[in-house]
């Protein structure tokens, strides 16, 4: 599908939302922000449920609102689905009535999906008989989405879909929506203010603040950038995609990148083969001059010196980094980097003291 261009303005009152966005057509596309920074607004935009004032928007080639040619496509013609923060699932309808409440509705022309498949996709084969008051949170969430699914849209679009989940539930869903992510051809819109749900499901992302882009781009391009203003520099990470390689006898997994880089962490239930992420915070990672051969840190990695910017703790720096083909970010203080005597394209030894393996 070709990409996805939103640009909206506006002004209401002390908020002005200012936001032009070039977003692929395929993968998850993460809008990331406090509350308040206009995700949902953009997403509320893009479905058609608000009619801003000054916007335009395309699907492709569809354009769904141009108030310069007073152009506006009404939420009910706009093929997509929508997840919100709660399920609103029909209490007095089986949960199979439910996925089949909208499909009924739709035009003898539009294309159908699959509900077996949608089922199976979700894992919700045998709740098709209850009530949604016999549905843990997590699984009234998977029928949600396959009730948009099974509207076949040309976009899904993912209002916090977690937020109202307590951990063990979001846990419980999140490999489903990483199954969405490898197996959807369509493109996800998702919203967030979860550093985790971002970092485990997004290919690319668009940072918001008080209305406007701070910054877009795929994943660890932005992640990794050095100019975020202080509010994301504080969560400084990068995520690489990894394979598991092998499980070591001592209990621990061996995980390589594309390009052969190589880390040890901690048990994992995957199997042997299987892709994952991995979340590496910059507060984790130290230099070194030298590889260290008396350290009990185990992920010890060759790394050239790329930049470093003052971090917004006082007398600290934010490092960026290359280990082989994948970017890396390092906070230290400046009486470190003083010591060191760091400076740009300096070969070194990173020290990766933990690692989150997002799964």
């Amino acid at each position: 599908m070709a990409d996805i261009s939103i640009r909206l303005r506006w002004p209401r009152g002390d908020f002005a939302l200012d936001v032009a966005l070039q977003l692929p057509g395929q993968g998850v596309s993460a809008l990331f922000g406090p509350s308040g920074c206009g995700k949902t607004t953009c997403l509320r935009a893009l479905a058609g449920l608000e009619k801003l004032p000054d916007a335009y928007i395309t699907i492709g080639d569809e354009i769904w609102q141009d108030t310069s040619r007073n152009i506006f496509i009404p939420p009910h013609q706009r093929s997509l689905g929508y997840v919100f923060q709660e399920a609103s699932l029909f209490p007095h309808l089986s949960v199979e009535q439910n996925l089949l409440f909208g499909v009924k509705r739709l035009p003898p022309q539009h294309p159908k999906a699959d509900f077996t498949y949608i089922c199976q996709l979700l894992g919700i084969q045998s709740l098709l008989q209850r009530r949604p008051h016999q549905l843990s949170g997590g699984e009234r969430q998977r029928v949600a989405i396959a009730r948009a699914l099974l509207l076949a849209p040309k976009i899904l679009l993912m209002d916090e879909p977690l937020s109202a989940l307590d951990q063990a539930r979001k846990q419980e869903i999140l490999p489903y929506l990483e199954q969405l992510h490898r197996q959807l051809s369509i493109p996800i819109i998702y919203v967030s203010h979860a550093t985790d749900e971002v970092s485990r499901l997004a290919d690319h992302l668009t940072l918001l603040q008080q209305g406007k882009v701070v910054a877009s781009g795929p994943l660890n391009e932005t992640l990794s950038r050095l100019d975020l203003p202080a509010d994301f520099a504080e969560q400084a990470a990068v995520v690489w995609e990894m394979t598991l390689h092998e499980l070591e006898d001592d209990g621990l997994a061996h995980l390589q990148t594309a390009d052969h880089i190589s880390l040890l962490v901690g048990q994992t239930k995957q199997a042997l083969g299987s892709r994952v992420r991995c979340r590496i915070d910059a507060r984790d990672v130290s230099l070194s001059l030298h590889k260290a051969v008396d350290s009990s840190i185990l992920n010890l990695l060759p790394a050239t010196l790329l930049d470093m910017v003052p971090a917004e703790t006082p007398g600290h720096l934010l490092v960026k980094l290359q280990v082989g083909q994948q970017p890396l970010l390092a906070r230290i203080t400046q009486r470190s980097a003083h010591t060191l005597k760091l400076q740009q394209a300096m070969p070194l030894w990173v020290q990766i003291k933990a690692v989150a393996l997002l799964e």
